[in-house]
């Protein structure tokens, strides 16, 4: 391999530039569809692992035996930890990558398995998954390796922990770790071997037995920018730190993420440490494992920081070509939790990707980083760990992410960042989320009406759409009971409380609003009850419906189904002729019902001209009724 930096002067040819912006215009399609089709159906990811699961190999044969429950219970996702041999072998969690060819397939670092079973389990779980219509997504880390064979002697700087822009010391000679041969899998899937030369530093120098963090010296060498700016440069997490700017990594990084695909045809990425990651690396390392595959791979990195800011700003660096972990939100959560009912939930939504970037917010309420006894631990209190399901389950914005630890409940003892040995408990709230999963499910479609406007109850109301005609109230408190008025768009409807933590029931007025009540410390999903009458499938045309760019055609009527006149609430129809739109809604039998087809571009309404269109629904079958502009 070739340790110097290989520059090319390529002439700007305009068959170049085209093929350039039409690959661009492909990666923004595969960006938006991957996004799109993440969330499609209400879609939930479902971290399927925590630090502190046991060493025993069974993790991918529990995936295995659980899709069929866990697309039951309406998870649509799973986010699989690194599925590669680490530094210690079957007991590395997974982010001391020591060998990311082998996936449980080599006796290396003292075991053939990882810590969460073998290749062929893996593949089996996967298929598995995708079989129950599960997608998986792999979790990658290229920030650093760790558990080299040998050392190498190379010439470093000692720079400062807090500082890693401040040298000093002077130049040293150290034997770093940074020698990777691989010798039980040879050549076997990829002929590279890592040295000294494809890393920035390290934090040890076996020959001056120091712990230190070192900065390599040579032809290239310095740490990558742009990264994120705490400590100076964050480029150096751990272990030996990836030269990203090297171009036999970059090469050998694309390749073996077109060989694990190949392998495993996993369907998207979570991306580790990617603060610590020159920022511009993934938008060339995912736009070519997009084209190479043809797949639109959903990626999620994980950007921990609750600077919303520094959260934006990578958005932008990177193109929108990935969602981030929404930590600000979460540092939400965990702050009203401990605060003991003074925290201003008006404020809950704050400094959000939830709330500023919703399309590429993936939203949780707790994951392996913040459990306890770990660095970053900063765990939401159980008490109010179902509100802030209830919170990112039953709205709108963003892609929700549970927990496995909070669904399934974990015990396990460690002395990790000053715990001293000491005896966890994170308690299971698998009825809770299973209660939310369903509602999500089943109701929360449509227009979504906010009462985030109280310091202690807020709450939401989604009203439906077409194929989910129920509307739904969602209402919680930090502190007292109580209830609030919210607009249901429902009129002399009954709603209960699917949660069981309300047994009364609640019926709408008139006007369609109601008062719906919760607990103190608690929350409510109240979903309008539906009658005995059986619904009809009635196939609406709206003829002449001659659009500018931007524009659609609706219809809207004078029932629920139909949006009650409200225009915000009207049903799409689909151009399948245009300029004929048409499209199937569900209404109750046996029904006259009164509608319009109208043209629709933000708020700027063109309704159909003359009276309204009359229709009585058919008691069986289906029907159809036709008008035009």
């Amino acid at each position: 391999m070739n340790q110097q930096y290989l520059t090319r002067s390529i002439p700007l040819k305009n068959t170049l530039n085209f093929r350039r912006v039409f690959k661009y215009f492909l990666i923004t399609l595969f960006c938006f569809f991957s996004s799109l089709s993440a969330r499609a159906d209400n879609g939930v990811m479902m971290q399927y692992f925590h630090w502190y699961l046991p060493s025993d190999g069974t993790l991918w044969s529990q995936v295995e035996q659980e899709a069929q429950n866990l697309s039951d219970a309406g998870i649509t996702a799973l986010w699989l930890p690194p599925a590669y041999k680490g530094a210690a072998g079957g007991f590395d969690v997974g982010y001391g990558v020591y060998d990311m060819y082998d996936l449980g397939e080599f006796n290396q670092k003292g075991s053939v398995r990882t810590k969460y079973g073998t290749k062929s389990q893996y593949l089996s779980a996967i298929n598995q998954a995708h079989n129950k219509g599960i997608q998986i997504y792999g979790d990658v880390v290229f920030n650093h390796r760790g558990g080299a064979d040998a050392t190498e002697s190379v010439t470093a700087v000692r720079v400062a922990g807090n500082n890693r822009d401040h040298e000093f010391g002077g130049d040293v000679q150290i034997d770093a770790w940074t020698r990777f041969d691989f010798s039980a899998r040879g050549n076997t899937h990829s002929s590279f071997k890592w040295r000294w030369y494809h890393f920035d530093g390290v934090d040890w120098a076996q020959n001056l037995s120091e712990n230190n963090i070192f900065k390599f010296r040579g032809t290239g060498k310095s740490w990558d920018w742009e990264v994120d700016t705490e400590n100076g440069n964050y480029d150096y997490l751990m272990f030996a730190d990836l030269d990203l700017g090297h171009p036999d990594v970059v090469q050998e990084l694309k390749d073996w993420g077109e060989w694990y695909l190949a392998q495993t045809q996993v369907d998207g990425f979570r991306l580790d440490a990617i603060k610590h990651i020159k920022y511009d690396f993934f938008n060339d390392w995912l736009d070519h494992v997009r084209t190479a595959t043809g797949k639109s791979l959903f990626t999620v990195g994980e950007f921990w920081s609750y600077d919303k800011e520094k959260l934006h700003n990578y958005i932008a660096k990177t193109g929108g070509r990935m969602s981030l972990f929404d930590a600000p939100l979460h540092l939400n959560f965990h702050q009203a939790s401990a605060g003991g009912g003074h925290y201003d939930m008006r404020a809950i939504l704050d400094n959000t990707l939830m709330k500023e970037q919703p399309s590429l917010a993936v939203t949780l309420v707790d994951n392996h980083d913040t459990q306890p006894c770990q660095a970053l631990q900063s765990p939401v209190q159980d008490w109010f760990k179902p509100m802030a399901y209830a919170f990112i389950l039953l709205r709108q914005e963003g892609y929700p992410n549970i927990f496995y630890a909070d669904y399934y409940g974990a015990n396990y003892t460690t002395s990790d960042n000053g715990c001293n040995n000491s005896s966890i408990t994170i308690n299971s709230h698998k009825t809770s989320i299973n209660q939310l999963l369903d509602a999500r499910k089943k109701y929360a479609y449509g227009t979504q009406i906010d009462y985030l406007d109280h310091w202690d109850i807020i709450g939401w109301t989604r009203l439906g759409d077409a194929t989910h005609t129920n509307a739904m109230a969602v209402i919680m408190s930090d502190g007292p009971g109580g209830s609030k008025w919210m607009n249901v768009s429902r009129t002399n409807k009954t709603f209960v409380d699917v949660t069981g933590n309300r047994s009364d029931q609640v019926i709408s007025n008139n006007d369609g609003w109601a008062e719906f009540p919760v607990n103190a410390g608690s929350y409510s999903v109240w979903v309008e009850q539906t009658t005995n009458s059986q619904n009809v499938a009635v196939t609406f045309s709206c003829s002449n419906g001659y659009t500018t760019w931007g524009q659609n055609v609706y219809v809207v009527g004078n029932i629920n189904e139909l949006g009650n006149w409200n225009t915000a609430n009207a049903v799409k129809l689909d151009p399948t002729s245009y300029p004929t739109w048409t499209n199937s809604i569900n209404l109750p039998q046996n029904t006259a019902i009164e509608w319009k087809c109208i043209k629709k571009q933000g708020t700027n309404i063109e309704w159909q001209n003359g009276a309204n269109n009359t229709y009585t629904t058919p008691s069986t079958g289906t029907g159809s009724t036709s008008s035009g502009f």
